[in-house]
């Protein structure tokens, strides 16, 4: 049978990874188009940030989803 906090603690993580995965390119893609600024280099590492943070909340929910699924300690 299926462990069903662990599959929602997967489901958590991945609306946690959800938005970041907009964010992240959006504040990309708006460093790029302001490289006259001094902020330039402080938008593009937060927008990195998040773009990584999302991969990383991404992986992190589906593999605790699927110990969830097919992990049986019985």
């Amino acid at each position: 049978m299926a462990n069903q906090t662990l599959i929602n603690k997967g489901i958590k993580k991945l609306f946690i990874a959800l938005p970041q995965m907009f964010i992240g390119p959006a504040v990309l893609y708006n460093s790029f188009s302001n490289q006259h600024t001094n902020w330039h280099y402080l938008v593009m590492a937060v927008g990195i940030f998040l773009c990584l943070n999302s991969m990383y909340f991404a992986f992190m929910g589906l593999n605790t989803i699927v110990k969830g699924i097919f992990d049986e300690k019985e």
